[in-house]
């Protein structure tokens, strides 16, 4: 057992990641196929990154989820400042306040200590920016060798506020889709490492907390349909599952999407299609047409979603489940998940 790292004030996250899919089509179909007939129940059905239960007169969202992303340490964060923000932004995809985290280390003989103190530091410092109480865990180690020095898991639960329901089955015909900020710096951050790469202009990752974010837009009156945060697969994935769940058509257009030309000349030089690539610090919101304009304001008056922009809308007539891209010069391309994952260990 671990001591609760704690600032004193409590907030909550985490979701099942059960009910979220992977970065390609082998994940999903090892989802659809193995785990989720294991376990399937009207609660998993959500197909949601937390779930949300009713606790008495109150309900709460619940998440869980593990980290295992190499390198362990990487520009604009590491291992532990991901697992909590992770964590928090599941729950607040659910339009939950976050309060508190478990988190457990599964550690490789041999791991430096000074590496473990600096991952424990920043999971305490994250917290704290999050407003979330580390409140129980657990530590074991592995053979040298068997774990490729760290793996973190957490999990999260989160207060719903009365009236709030942010879900994927309430997407529907003719809502605006935002994005709250340029994609695939989280990606393309870590692999940068990873291959020894280094660009003209740095890139970081953009992971940080997104739960203040989403309040803020229900504070200012704005019926939040669904969130999502564009983690592993990216904007592309999220998209995917949501139209899925939804059984509707969500068609986006590649010249609204915010990319950094950092980040879309990296995607270049790699091979890689930045709609795929993770996310930590961004989030996909479908809102009603009449609430776009106000909503994008409350967006860009914060700064972790300054450069917010509609990308898109809900087709109203369209078919269930797919996703296209009306591209720069004019054709639509529907947008698929990769046939593998493009991005291994990236979370």
């Amino acid at each position: 057992m671990i001591e609760p790292l704690t600032c004193g004030v409590p907030h909550v996250p985490n979701h099942v990641e059960l009910a979220h899919g992977g970065g390609g089509r082998k994940m999903r179909h090892l989802l659809e196929s193995v785990i989720l007939p294991a376990f399937d129940n009207r609660l998993t059905e959500a197909k949601h990154d937390s779930v949300v239960l009713p606790i008495g007169n109150e309900r709460i969202a619940y998440t869980t989820d593990g980290y295992v992303i190499s390198p362990m340490f990487f520009p604009g964060g590491d291992i532990g400042k991901l697992a909590i923000f992770g964590t928090v932004n599941d729950l607040a995809a659910a339009g939950a306040i976050p309060k508190w985290l478990s988190v457990s280390f599964i550690l490789e003989e041999g791991l430096p200590l000074s590496e473990l103190e600096r991952v424990v530091r920043s999971m305490k410092d994250a917290a704290c920016v999050a407003r979330v109480d580390i409140v129980t865990g657990d530590t074991k180690v592995v053979d040298r060798g068997k774990g490729d020095g760290l793996y973190v898991t957490t999990s999260g639960l989160g207060m719903v506020p009365a009236g709030v329901d942010v879900r994927p089955a309430r997407v529907r015909a003719g809502d605006a889709v935002l994005v709250t900020g340029d994609i695939g710096r989280h990606g393309v951050a870590v692999l940068s490492v990873r291959k020894g790469l280094a660009f003209e202009s740095p890139v970081e990752s953009d992971c940080a907390p997104l739960a203040d974010m989403v309040q803020a837009l229900v504070g200012g009156g704005i019926d939040v349909h669904c969130a999502r945060d564009a983690t592993r697969g990216g904007l592309a994935a999220v998209l995917l599952e949501i139209a899925s769940t939804a059984r509707v058509e969500i068609t986006v257009e590649e010249d609204a999407i915010p990319v950094d030309p950092s980040v879309a000349a990296a995607c270049e030089l790699l091979g890689l299609d930045v709609l795929h690539v993770a996310n930590e610090g961004r989030m996909a919101v479908f809102v009603s047409e009449s609430d776009a304009s106000t909503a994008l304001d409350i967006l860009r008056g914060l700064a972790v979603s300054r450069n917010a922009a509609l990308i898109g809308r809900v087709a109203p007539d369209g078919r269930a489940g797919a996703v296209s891209l009306r591209t720069r010069f004019g054709p639509e391309r529907a947008i698929d998940l990769p046939a593998g994952e493009p991005l291994p260990r990236i979370c």
